[in-house]
């Protein structure tokens, strides 16, 4: 407990000790979830927010949790509780918070709430890390998940297989996404240190959070600290594509140290990886020569990577080979994780969470990898404090390399990052552009949704990375693209002709394309027959070809026909 100046603060409570909980700042994805976690769990549960949007709101509600607005000390008159959890994002004047220290109710953070209340007792396995916490944190629960062992989970995203970012098991484990980031106003430690790890992931460890680290050796101070909570019988697994990482876990932790990497040599690597729009297979190879395929329905060899430490720690935790095999090929992912919005007029769009220079790079290529062949934009609003800042300057310049076309958003200002320290988005764009790549920048949402509009072709894959909303742009854009395409949304169609059985998709292309009896010919969908060689030059039916994009053409020949 806290000494008076921050009231009743607790470490620790016993479950089940107090029945009525109030949560102030419900309306955060962390603390949203937690609410529903603890109502799952049968406690009495309101909250409190200064405004509470979709899809939180709506999630609450289902819940059956009532929260109330905005901020008011009157609030706590009508929740009565026994338990006040305090968001990070509250500060020590806030009205609720400042009545909650006034009355001497009995408050906690919700890192210290969920180590309390959720992690005692349990299996803890926290996954820290500055990249690809929230998909390992949701690939781990999911694989346990699958393998019956009914664990509970909380991450920082909607899963897809479970339909929200927690869930509540009566199974011995439970698998919480560790952030670096501070506590609330009176715990300015990282939230990681609360979770009261056995087992864990440490998935990188790069600079970020310009906004509360002074530099890299404050940022790595937190991580220490976190190796050190683990006991002597636990179990850290490190991505040895970070030997910082790995130096630090071995100096710092009394638990097991194993490493793992996508290609590095380590305890646990992938090998024979194979890219497809199916998503990526590849061979885990561990120790005592063992080699299990797998199929991973994502992108990227930072999901591989993360996989893999994903693997490593499944057979750490009594899970066979063949269990982690099945929960990986089941996996369908996270929300705003290389998650498909929408395709319209073979434009498929995509939206990812990526910000920090390295996600962006990894999510770009993974991207690539997945989608071969087709033209890939990379959409970029550098939104978090860190990215709009110089830091990571030459990084982010560098991190577009395997898009096509580049569009990037100029930051509003914000007044707590320093002029001289603002990122340079004409550089970046400078840059790219130097790298033969189209590359601009823009302000505002509207104008960068009519470019998009406007220049994409069928076949095109727009991937559009922010750690916020981006002012709507993808739901414009699918709207813009609606318009753009209206003429071209027609179903699939087959015609019989000349012997050659055409399979036709309007949406992305006009004209199929083949030899027939040695000959070039194309096929006219709008006449619904072949325009036969004398009406067709070989040079016409290269242009058309040019204009499908990969997969579009399915066609089965007679054996008077050859493929062009």
């Amino acid at each position: 407990m806290t000494g008076e100046a921050n009231g009743t603060v607790l470490a620790d409570i016993a479950p089940g000790s107090v029945r009525r909980i109030h949560l102030v700042g419900v309306g955060g994805t962390g603390m949203g979830a937690f609410a529903g976690m603890l109502k799952a769990a049968g406690y009495t549960v309101t909250g409190s927010d200064e405004n509470v949007y979709p899809p939180m709101s709506d999630m609450l509600h289902e819940w059956g949790i009532e929260v109330f607005t905005p901020y008011r000390a009157e609030n706590l008159d009508r929740a009565r509780p026994e338990l006040v959890i305090i968001g990070n994002v509250i500060r020590r004047v806030n009205p609720e918070a400042t009545a909650v220290r006034e009355r001497g109710i009995p408050q906690m953070s919700f890192p210290a709430a969920f180590g309390a209340l959720v992690a005692a007792g349990r299996h803890s396995i926290v996954v820290a890390g500055t990249h690809g916490k929230t998909t390992t944190a949701a690939l781990m629960g999911h694989v346990l998940a699958a393998a019956g062992l009914d664990p509970t989970f909380l991450v920082g995203g909607v899963t897809l297989n479970y339909g929200g970012n927690f869930r509540l098991g009566q199974g011995s484990h439970v698998v919480v996404e560790g952030d670096e980031y501070d506590t609330a106003y009176f715990d300015k430690g990282p939230k990681f240190l609360h979770y009261r790890a056995r087992t864990a992931l440490l998935t990188s460890l790069e600079f970020d959070h310009a906004d509360i680290y002074a530099d890299m050796a404050h940022y790595q101070s937190a991580f220490e600290r976190f190796c050190g909570t683990l006991p002597a019988d636990g179990w850290l697994g490190v991505s040895a594509s970070y030997p910082r990482a790995v130096e630090l876990a071995r100096a710092h932790t009394r638990a097991r140290v194993v490493t793992y990497a996508a290609g590095a040599a380590a305890d646990y690597r992938a090998g024979a990886v194979r890219f497809s729009e199916a998503g990526v297979e590849f061979v885990i190879e561990g120790p005592g020569r063992e080699r299990a395929p797998v199929l991973l329905p994502m992108s990227g060899l930072h999901n591989v990577e993360n996989a893999v430490g994903v693997y490593a720690a499944g057979r750490w935790l009594g899970l066979t080979s063949g269990q982690l095999a099945a929960g990986f090929a089941s996996f369908r992912g996270v929300k705003r994780r290389q998650e498909p919005r929408g395709e319209v007029g073979g434009v498929l769009v995509l939206d990812d969470f990526a910000h920090h220079p390295t996600a962006v790079r990894e999510t770009v290529a993974g991207i690539r990898q997945r989608y071969a062949g087709r033209r890939l934009w990379a959409v970029f609003e550098p939104r978090s404090n860190t990215s709009r800042r110089n830091i990571h300057q030459a990084e982010y310049a560098e991190a577009f390399n395997d898009a096509d076309v580049v569009l990037l958003r100029r930051p509003e200002p914000h007044d707590k990052v320093p002029a001289d320290q603002q990122l340079d988005v004409d550089a970046i764009v400078h840059a790219i552009r130097a790298r033969g790549i189209e590359a601009s920048a823009l302000a505002e949402v509207p104008e960068m949704v009519d470019v998009i509009a406007r220049g994409a072709r069928p076949g095109d894959v727009v991937l559009v990375m922010s750690n916020g909303a981006f002012g709507g742009l993808i739901p414009s854009l699918l709207s813009a693209l609606k318009g753009s395409f209206r003429h071209m949304a027609k179903p699939l169609q087959t015609y019989d002709t000349a012997g050659i059985t055409v399979t036709f998709d309007p949406n992305v292309c006009i004209h199929s394309a083949a030899c027939i009896r040695g000959l070039p010919a194309v096929f006219d969908v709008n006449r619904k027959r072949w325009v036969r060689p004398e009406l067709a030059s070989p040079e016409e039916v290269a242009a058309q070809v040019s204009r499908c994009p990969s997969g579009a053409l399915q066609y089965h020949l007679s054996p008077l026909s050859s493929d062009a």
